[in-house]
């Protein structure tokens, strides 16, 4: 039981990424009996050992699972027009099942594994990101650091400001929010998202957040994450090398033109392109980078499409990997003119106050009892634990 003192970080089922519903319900509707397993994994040494959080995560996962969506919350969902009546029925009836999810310490590791029906267990990611991160960086929580935090917020809304005196480019800048699975704390996310809205709007346009979109009236964005791809490697009737075409297939046939940016980095961007032919290359709107050079991905993406015959300004390419402001507006500079480009920001949006962020991510592990892998641009964040696996899904698409 909780101690009296107890203070919930999860207050709201709302309190996650918005492609956590949007794969959810493409799950629900084509994989309903899926098993999935994730697991939570720290890249970095932490400042103090992460077992000390796990008596309190156990508390704040107990908590979580006591949880519902409230009548107005699912009003909420349902008027999103991509998110179909029976998903919000589904939601009405959802809670938590405790014992899909397993808190443990190792030494000085804090291990954490959903294991269940993926339907039960892929919402578990985000919260328990949110959870760890806030119970950890309380022992942070000074009036010098919320003043140093302030004190960079200015300096961002500074930059923008300066950059509203340059010459207007073909396309606007549009950032987003993306910040919740490794913010300082849910208060601070939200002093954040409140101050840029009021100062800087017609730059900080969205939020992945939907509790927050709903309470600033903000607009809610995303789209899906490597988990829904991966989940297709498992899959029995695709064959592996043909899992991001069903995928891709699969959300198309969901969502009718609603939702329209594609992740390409499941297994690099050069396979991802060989697989988003002309027919998927006009079914969706952009695309979305996640690892390696932005400036060569969004290069190969605007070639790629001129082989198509298809404009590469009608497009939309969203930037999302480990993005600061300045790295966002040179990212910008460089195709402003012949692309619509976004930016998804996060750690350095909501948890940039002096302390160093946590490394932290929850992923999908296995999937109908098969592995799945991540094979991403960047060095250091591909994951799988079965090497055999990853060996063959080198093999399969020509990665070394």
């Amino acid at each position: 039981m909780p101690t009296p003192s107890f203070e919930p970080i999860i207050e709201s089922l709302l309190d996650t990424d918005l492609y956590k519903f949007t794969m959810w319900q493409a799950m629900l509707h084509r994989h309903p009996s899926a098993q999935a397993e994730y697991r939570f994994i720290c890249r970095q040494p932490p400042a103090f050992p992460l077992a000390d959080l796990a008596t309190e995560v156990r508390q704040q996962i107990d908590h979580l699972c006591t949880l519902r969506f409230s009548a107005d919350e699912l009003d909420y969902l349902r008027a999103l027009r991509y998110i179909k009546s029976d998903f919000v029925d589904f939601l009405s009836l959802f809670h938590f099942q405790r014992h899909f999810i397993h808190v443990d310490a190792e030494g000085d590791d804090l291990h954490i594994v959903a294991q269940g029906p993926q339907v039960h267990v892929m919402g578990f990611e985000i919260f328990v990101l949110a959870i760890v991160n806030e119970l950890y960086f309380r022992r942070f929580q000074t009036a010098e650091v919320f003043a140093e935090g302030r004190r960079r917020l200015e300096s961002k809304i500074a930059l923008l400001e300066a950059f509203s005196r340059e010459p207007a480019r073909r396309f606007p800048l549009l950032i987003s929010d993306f910040g919740l699975r490794r913010r300082f704390s849910r208060a601070w996310h939200a002093e954040v998202l409140q101050t840029l809205r009021a100062r800087v709007p017609q730059y900080v346009t969205g939020t992945s957040n939907v509790a927050l979109a709903r309470a600033l009236d903000v607009v809610p964005v995303g789209t899906m994450a490597h988990e829904y791809l991966q989940s297709y490697q498992a899959f029995g009737k695709v064959r592996l090398r043909d899992f991001q075409r069903a995928a891709l297939e699969d959300w198309v046939q969901e969502y009718r033109g609603d939702l329209g940016i594609a992740l390409t980095d499941v297994v690099g961007m050069k396979a991802f392109l060989a697989d988003f032919d002309l027919y998927f290359a006009k079914l969706f709107d952009g695309l979305r980078h996640d690892s390696g050079d932005p400036i060569e991905w969004g290069e190969q993406a605007i070639a790629h499409y001129h082989a198509l015959r298809i404009d590469p300004a009608s497009k939309r390419f969203v930037f999302s990997d480990g993005l600061d402001f300045p790295r966002a507006l040179v990212i910008y500079r460089h195709f402003a003119d012949r692309v619509q480009p976004a930016f998804g920001i996060g750690t350095h949006l909501t948890n940039d106050l002096g302390p160093e962020p946590l490394n932290i991510v929850m992923k999908l592990f296995r999937c109908n009892g098969m592995p799945t892998a991540k094979l991403p641009d960047s060095p250091g964040k591909e994951h799988c634990t079965d090497e055999t696996f990853l060996a063959y899904l080198r093999q399969v698409f020509g990665r070394a």
